[in-house]
């Protein structure tokens, strides 16, 4: 008997690397709101930084073509601009969507726990990635990936 042939999926592989900057353009908006409004509303605030923890899980541990963003964007962006030119390798994009999935995953702890500095620190840190990521193209956790990468041994 046959698998359900989700890994065979030729897009899994790859990603529309204009996805990744929508994707992170929303997380960061995300972040920022998390951060407005955890001290005055927290369980709202802890709420939306836990669906972000989420988001960012299943984007790392499932498929980038499936998260919540990605959803979005091939229903409100996508058939407005069309295909891209060239697909990503989606491997990096995933490796940083696990790092995310960390900081947030910490900072949702350490919120819980009552130590919010650590909780701003680790949102913030999020966020500027995130922001980063989103206005430039610059993916911090690509890079890393790409480094890790060439330190392994053959």
């Amino acid at each position: 008997m046959r698998g359900n042939g989700i890994g065979a999926c030729p897009l899994r592989a790859h990603v529309d690397p204009r996805l990744l900057r929508f994707s992170a353009g929303a997380t960061a908006s995300v972040l920022a709101v998390v951060m407005l409004i955890v001290d005055v509303a927290r369980p709202l605030g802890l709420g939306l930084l836990a669906s972000q923890v989420a988001v960012f899980a299943f984007t790392a541990f499932v498929s980038f073509q499936w998260s919540l963003w990605a959803q979005i964007f091939a229903r409100v962006i996508w058939p407005r601009i069309g295909a891209p030119a060239e697909l990503e390798d989606a491997r990096p994009p995933r490796f940083a969507q696990f790092v995310g999935f960390v900081f947030t995953a910490l900072a949702l702890t350490t919120f819980a726990l009552g130590v919010d500095v650590a909780g701003y620190g680790l949102t913030a840190v999020a966020f500027g990635v995130a922001a980063l990521n989103a206005s430039t193209g610059l993916c911090l956790g690509c890079k890393a990936y790409h480094l890790i990468r060439r330190l392994k041994p053959a």
